[in-house]
């Protein structure tokens, strides 16, 4: 019997939860809780707040934590900066934010073990195929930004999560429209050029919106109307669809792709619209692959924390990289 807590580090929101290794090995999911970013200024009073709550498990008390956070991990795995956060994590010393065994890794390296875990295994298919079980297993999800990660065969019967900050490349925009678009993203974040962060997330929902309608809403907003809202919904469809394309055939995902949570989640009308499937299927060479690749939706909302769970479990056993 162990004691996991698991933790998804995001710029609006944080959870946690407690799991229990059962007798069979199983992960037990035995509370949660979910903290404002925003209301902590540092690591240690994010930490502080977690143990003035209601979780069953305190961080002194868990045999392993597992952070996960939205950045990259530097410094052997011990320090990220999140670019969405005000504050940096250093695990470097444990003191600091309690517990014995501590580890800090990527949000969607979090994400691409949660397509092996029970949230996984029961993710909504989308679009239909047929996996290779010696594929790689592309993981994608929009919600402050926007995350991916890999799950890669490593050739004995197991996979090597591969974590990737492709959400702030540069996005490709081609039609006219798309451009004159692309132009006013750069204009609204200041930015040098468009990337997934700033069109396929929360927040290039709300410009998709104020660049087709000139209504400036909140991202909730914009998703609470989408049924009314058609051309909005066509372009996220489209652009959410050439970035699950871009990546997939980027890591080769023939194994199949996993939406996790996020702007899709709570609008899944984005990723079942037409729009999404024939960009996301549209290849000048590999469109015949491409039809072959199936396309799932995992919906919890939790799916991080389970993703990190696991992640802890095969660190506890010596394990993590087996499937």
């Amino acid at each position: 019997m162990a004691d996991i807590l698991a933790a998804d580090i995001g710029g609006t929101n944080s959870r946690f939860a407690h799991f229990e290794v059962g007798a069979d090995g199983r992960l037990e999911l035995r509370g949660t809780c979910w903290l404002n970013t925003k209301d902590a200024t540092s690591f240690g009073e994010l930490i502080e707040n977690l143990r003035k709550s209601d979780l069953t498990l305190k961080p002194d008390d868990a045999d392993i934590a597992v952070f996960a956070v939205a950045g990259p991990i530097e410094r052997g795995g011990t320090y990220s900066a999140p670019p969405y956060i005000d504050f940096d994590m250093d695990i470097s010393r444990p003191a600091d934010m309690g517990g014995r065994n501590a580890v800090l890794i990527n949000d969607f390296v979090a994400q691409a073990w949660a397509a092996l875990s029970p949230v996984g295994e029961s993710a909504r298919k989308i679009l239909d195929g047929q996996s290779d079980p010696m594929g790689a297993i592309a993981v994608i999800g929009a919600g402050t930004g926007l995350g991916m990660a890999a799950l890669v065969p490593d050739g004995a019967g197991g996979y090597s999560a591969t974590p990737s900050e492709g959400g702030h490349q540069a996005f490709p925009l081609f039609t006219k429209d798309e451009c004159e678009f692309g132009e006013f993203v750069k204009r609204d974040t200041g930015h040098a050029y468009p990337t997934g962060n700033t069109v396929v997330s929360g927040g290039g929902l709300s410009r998709i919106h104020f660049f087709l309608t000139g209504q400036q809403l909140e991202p909730d907003e914009v998703a609470g109307i989408l049924d009314k809202s058609p051309e909005t919904l066509a372009w996220m469809a489209r652009l959410y669809g050439r970035a699950c394309r871009d990546f997939a055939l980027a890591v080769l995902g023939t194994g199949g792709v996993y939406i996790a949570g996020g702007v899709a989640a709570r609008t899944p009308s984005i990723v079942e619209h037409e729009e999404f499937e024939g960009e996301f299927r549209r290849s000048p060479k590999l469109g015949a692959l491409l039809g072959r690749v199936p396309v799932y939706l995992i919906s919890d909302e939790q799916s991080g924390l389970w993703g990190a769970a696991l992640y802890g479990l095969r660190t506890l056993s010596g394990t993590r990289d087996r499937k």
